[in-house]
Order: C-alpha cells, then sequence, then structure tokens
C-alpha cells in the first residue's frame, strides 16, 4: 500500500469533519458565472440543494464576459468568480492578488464562419488577412493567438482581431459579413450551427486539453477563511457527480438558466467538446501560461504555479473519497487529479514550481 496507516487516519478524520451537514446560520456568497452550459455545475449545486447541503447560501450572478467578472472579482463585488483561463491570468500578470482553487470546465471553444467561407478557412493558416472577432480576455481568444504565433502569423499584423463583449455579438459580426470569422464557445457553437453558421475549428484541435474557466477568488479570502471553499468545492464535486448520472434532471436544472431549446442544451453538455473535470489542473495551467508568453499575450516572469491553490480542492475530494471510498466516481477524479496538479517531469516542471499538498503525495492507485 502507497499510504499506510497516516492515509486511513487522515481519511478518517476528513470523514468526521465535513460529512455532517454544517449547522447555524448559512453562508452567503456571491458567485459570477458565465451563462453557458459548461457552468451547469453551479445550476445543480444550486437547484439540487448542495450547496445549502455545504451551508451555502449561494447567489449566482450572470456576466456577459470574463473580463468584467474578473473585474468584479477584484473589486469585491463577487466572493468567487468563474471565468476563462485567460481573464485571470492577465489580472495576475498586472499584479492581482487572486487565486486559482479549482476548474469548471475545459476545452469548448470554436471558430466559425458562413457556409460561403468553408471552402477558404479550413486552417489557423487561413486566417491570414482576415477579419477575426473573439470576446475580449476569453479562453480561445488566447488559444486562438497561441495557434497563430505557431503558424508563423503575427495576430498584431497579419489580420484583424476584434474584441467583442459576447458570443451573441461575435455571432452577429459573423453572419453579418463585418468579420470572416469568430471565436465563441459552447453552447453559442450548437446555435450558431442552428442558424447556419460552420465550426471549422475546435479549440481542442489546437490546445488539446487545455483549460477553460477557473474557480477563482481573491487572495485574502483564502487566508480569512479557507473552510468556506472546501464546503464550496464539496458542493460543486456533488454537482459534477449528480451531473454525470441524471441526465434529464441536469437538463432541467440548466433550463432554468439559459434559455435555450433543451435539445441544443442536451447536445452542448452530453454530446459536445466540454471537458467537465473540477480540479485546477495545474499543468493544463502552466501550458497555457507559456503560450500566452509566447504568443505576447502577457509580459511576465512570474511562476503562476504560486497563484493556484490546490490544498482545497484536494481535501474536498479527499474528504467526499472518505464518505465513500469505494466509490469509483470518487477514485476516478482522485486519479484525475494526481495526473494534471502533479509535476510529473522536468518538462512539465517550472524553476520553483510549488504544487500545495498535491507534489508530496499522489493519489491511490484506482481506475
Amino acid at each position: 500500500m502507497r499510504y499506510g496507516i497516516r492515509t486511513y487516519l487522515l481519511a478518517g478524520l476528513l470523514a468526521s469533519t465535513l460529512t455532517t451537514v454544517r449547522v447555524g446560520a448559512a453562508e452567503s456568497l456571491k458567485v459570477g458565472h458565465l451563462p453557458v452550459t459548461g457552468h451547469a455545475k453551479f445550476f445543480v449545486a444550486k437547484e439540487e440543494g448542495f450547496f445549502k447541503q455545504e451551508g451555502l447560501d449561494v447567489d449566482l450572478i450572470e456576466f456577459a464576459n470574463s473580463a468584467d467578472g474578473l473585474a468584479a472579482l477584484r473589486a469585491g463585488k463577487l466572493d468567487l468568480g468563474a471565468f476563462g483561463t485567460t481573464a485571470p491570468l492577465v489580472h495576475i500578470s498586472k499584479g492581482a492578488d487572486i487565486r486559482i482553487i479549482g476548474g469548471v470546465m475545459g476545452e469548448d471553444a470554436a471558430i466559425v464562419v458562413r457556409p460561403d467561407h468553408v471552402a477558404s478557412i479550413k486552417t489557423i493558416a487561413n486566417l491570414r488577412g482576415k477579419k477575426v472577432a473573439t470576446i475580449r480576455l476569453a479562453t480561445g481568444d488566447a488559444v486562438l493567438r497561441g495557434a497563430l504565433e505557431e503558424a508563423g502569423i503575427n495576430w498584431k499584423t497579419d489580420l484583424q482581431i476584434f474584441e467583442l463583449k459576447s458570443p451573441p455579438a461575435v455571432l452577429e459580426a459573423v453572419k453579418s459579413g463585418e468579420v470572416d470569422a469568430g471565436v465563441i464557445w459552447g453552447p453559442h457553437d450548437v446555435t450558431a450551427e442552428a442558424q447556419g453558421l460552420k465550426v471549422v475549428i475546435r479549440s481542442r484541435t489546437l490546445q488539446p486539453g487545455h483549460p477553460c474557466c477557473r474557480l477563482t477568488v481573491n487572495a485574502i479570502s483564502i487566508r480569512d477563511n479557507p473552510e468556506r471553499w472546501v464546503h464550496f468545492i464539496r458542493a460543486f464535486l456533488k454537482a459534477e457527480k449528480f451531473a454525470y448520472f441524471s441526465h434529464e434532471k441536469t437538463l432541467d436544472d440548466i433550463g432554468k438558466y439559459l434559455k435555450l431549446d433543451r435539445g441544443l442544451i442536451q447536445k452542448a453538455y452530453y454530446e459536445g467538446y466540454l471537458d467537465q473535470a473540477s480540479d485546477p489542473n495545474v499543468l493544463g495551467i502552466v501550458r497555457f501560461w507559456k503560450t500566452m508568453i509566447k504568443s505576447d499575450f502577457v509580459e511576465s516572469n512570474l511562476d503562476i504555479t504560486k497563484f493556484i491553490d490546490t490544498s482545497l480542492y484536494e481535501k474536498a475530494l479527499r474528504s467526499l473519497a472518505a464518505e465513500s471510498p469505494k466509490d469509483p466516481f470518487w477514485q476516478q477524479r482522485l486519479k484525475t487529479f494526481a495526473e494534471r496538479n502533479t509535476v510529473k517531469s522536468a518538462k512539465d516542471a517550472e524553476p520553483g514550481i510549488v504544487l500545495a499538498s498535491a507534489a508530496k503525495k499522489a493519489a491511490p492507485d484506482c481506475h
């Protein structure tokens, strides 16, 4: 056995301290999110009572884009923000004292064009000389610029990039012919196809496994009360499990927040291109950070791992696994956590890399 008595004592302690419903007045939290299917776990945790079980009264506040949401978080108008990977990393590069404590989703961005452009825009290289609309500080925007750099295309001079406020604004610009292509995220890819547009490139082909929206908080909130975030992540993980097994009820919950056809919600969430893991994904963020620097999206020499706190997620996950030690769902999440949040080779590592407790112990062998 890899862990022995010490690990089982830890598991027992976690189970005894976190399994029961919190008593007393619920703690109120303002949580910012985007109106997308990839944020379904917020809707499920709210509607199915998982936040309440963990002693939290969560007010979900919708934002049109990550840039506005991160600004609200930094201004203290939100307790937690769930916005694209690009936005928190850009703010960190400019001195923001914020921390990434978990993930919401990954991949799921796409480049769309009108049908008459499908033949001429098949690859990133075909965007040279074109007009492209993106959403300001969106994950797909940074993935695009990184891919352009890899293809030897200068995104500052070899094409025109227009930063718009929302996916609907991008779709309108594409449909009207104001731009040749647009970068959006789900479920706007399926709505774009329903409106006659075509997806020509997906972000997962440009940067496989890239993280998207991350759970982000102001660092002071971790110092003041770390346990609130352990309970928040427990609720979030319960929602992840619920969504995995209870499709129809999950679609009901999503439908209360997104006014979309049920069939489109089903396609976007369960049949699309969405990584639904909730772990912080340190390795993915490090790779994304390198891409942003290489493509001149940010200028920084920061060790980005110092702004990622994996300990809260790990404590929440291990407490749930301790409650149901034979549950394969939690065992698989432990395995994913170890794979994506532990440096495995010199190629993955950055100088001075610190991965909280994840670097000190791996998850138990599981499948």
